[in-house]
């Protein structure tokens, strides 16, 4: 499918079950189960409406991947479903040992080769992995492949000791190894980031994802299927148990509900609603909607005769957290006034209708620019918009503030081709102790501590930054053969985008030294503007007609 903005990780809405023969697909689920002796599907009068009732909740994506040889399949879906509704049992999750996979174990490669048997489509037949956003305005669909497909070392790499120690260890030939296949099933509330949330938690056992099969429910739940191999044994306690130890060590809210907050963050919401930057909302006019977001929408419109940008909360969205996420977005904006960052002009803070207000940017994003005009930027004016970004960001570093989702979808333009950072709807004030584990942020422009839920800081939007410079130099989308999760699983085993050829040494250099894996290698702004600065007087001395 096309991507339309490619701002890493997005989710379809979730579409009742629908088309695609969908009433067959039940009917012939109900009747396996009825010629399996089903104990509840032949006993229970109820049962034919309570599996319609399931199918109804899930994307038609779902009823494509059911494995008919294993239709019981859907009843543990159900009543994993079911489970997720107590509070105090999420994350639900279900362990089951699938099968062993015979694995060739090549000297003269580092990477596993497998073949697969029968049945290690588990519950589903496709590749489905329905990724989710964050935050950003418009929703775009990726096509999505098997994690093993990949030409990346996803899986863990192996030395030929090891392989030689591992291939002992079973019986048969040393050139071939029997890989146990198991299948992890979570369900709990759905959020952003949760997926990134489970695969982090998988890799961090051990455990390499083959294959994960997502999808959201009309109600909020998650149903979360990964395929894994990197159990050693068949036995599933002892992951059951690994994997309890993880959720239990692991950040973030798994029950979905709101999370607290200091008595100071919700008396600054409230003070929110007496500043002297409250917008009248009679006299803001809205016009043509610009895009669509998770949370809510973005329309240009006027007020007090000036062109502006109009971000709006849908009120069916409304919750502590996020009337404190907003709150804090407005405080960071009240505070920031520089020439290359979008101009905070005021806010609505009166429920249910919270919204934004900024300058009107015509000349639109950095991505657009570069992706559906298909613009190839000369040296010159590439080094002018990378000094505009340096120094709308060494602004705000200066001011403790850390843009967390760098990207060319939040870089926007005004008519003279001026670039200023824009949506700071992730971004936060540093804190005391100088470092932030929260991942946000978008999958292809993300730094690896961020990924990897390790401390971070303002060096995460250096990377991010890296990031962008590779796309102004290329034209092309970071990672664009990968979907955001590949990208960022990669992204934590070292994958870079491939430097291009034909481009100027110095740009090549400092790309390397901001996307370096250790923070503290990366340049501040305040250096990386002096040294684009530089090369620009240095292109342009260089380019001057020649008067003698």
């Amino acid at each position: 499918m096309e991507l339309t903005e490619g701002v890493g990780e997005s989710s379809s809405p979730p579409r009742p079950f629908g088309g695609f023969g969908a009433y067959d697909i039940r009917n012939d689920i109900y009747n396996r189960l009825v010629e399996n002796g089903n104990e509840e599907a032949i006993s229970n009068p109820s049962f034919r409406e309570q599996l319609d009732a399931h199918f109804s909740r899930l994307p038609a994506s779902y009823g494509v991947d059911v494995n008919m040889d294993r239709v019981e399949d859907v009843l543990l879906h159900q009543r994993i479903l079911a489970e997720a509704k107590d509070p105090e049992k999420r994350p639900v999750f279900h362990v089951r040992f699938l099968e062993h996979i015979q694995s060739r174990v090549d000297g003269d490669d580092d990477m596993w080769t497998s073949q697969t048997s029968k049945g290690c489509n588990s519950t589903h037949g496709g590749d489905m992995v329905d990724m989710r956003r964050n935050g950003d305005y418009e929703v775009d669909f990726e096509p999505c492949s098997k994690l093993e497909d990949l030409n990346l070392d996803v899986r863990r790499n192996v030395d030929d000791a090891e392989k030689k120690d591992l291939a002992d260890s079973f019986s048969g030939s040393q050139d071939a190894v029997h890989l146990p296949i198991h299948e992890v099933i979570f369900s709990t509330i759905d959020k952003p980031k949760l997926l990134s949330q489970l695969s982090a938690l998988l890799s961090d056992i051990g455990l390499n994802i083959r294959e994960a099969h997502v999808f959201s429910t009309t109600d909020g739940y998650s149903l979360d299927v990964f395929v894994v191999d990197g159990w050693p044994i068949e036995d599933t306690d002892g992951l059951q148990k690994a994997l309890v130890k993880a959720i239990m060590g692991s950040e973030g809210s798994w029950s979905g509900s709101s999370p607290s907050h200091s008595a100071i963050e919700k008396a600054l919401a409230a003070q929110l609603r007496q500043g002297d930057w409250e917008i009248n909302r009679r006299l803001l006019k809205l016009g043509e909607k610009i895009a669509n977001g998770s949370c809510g929408d973005l329309y240009r419109g006027i007020y007090q005769g000036q062109d502006v940008a109009v971000k709006i909360l849908r009120s069916e969205h409304l919750n502590e957290a996020l009337e404190v996420e907003f709150a804090q977005e407005v405080m960071i904006l009240r505070e920031v006034r520089h020439q290359n960052v979008v101009q905070f002009i005021g806010a609505c803070t009166k429920l249910p209708e919270l919204c934004i207000v900024t300058e009107f940017m015509p000349g639109g994003s950095l991505y657009d620019f570069l992706h559906k005009n298909n613009n190839v930027l000369e040296l010159s004016l590439l080094l002018k918009f990378a000094i505009d970004i340096c120094k709308g960001m060494e602004y705000l570093h200066r001011n403790n503030i850390i843009h967390r989702d760098l990207k060319t979808a939040n870089l926007l333009m005004d008519t003279k081709n001026v670039v200023k950072v824009a949506d700071f709807g992730v971004a936060r004030f540093q804190c005391q102790g100088g470092v932030m584990t929260a991942e946000t942020g978008t999958y292809r422009w993300m730094a690896p501590e961020v990924i990897n839920h390790q401390p971070y800081d303002q060096k995460a939007d250096v990377f991010s930054f890296a990031i962008v410079l590779w796309e102004l130099v290329t034209g092309k989308i970071p990672y664009e053969n990968l979907t955001p999760l590949q990208a960022a699983l990669g992204v934590r085993q070292g994958l870079r985008p491939e430097l291009p050829n034909n481009t100027h040494p110095k740009l090549l250099d400092l790309m390397r030294r901001c996307w370096e894996g250790e923070p503290s290698e990366r340049p501040s702004f305040t250096d990386i503007t002096a040294e684009l600065e530089n090369l620009l007087h240095e292109i342009e001395a260089n380019t001057q007609p020649d008067n003698r």
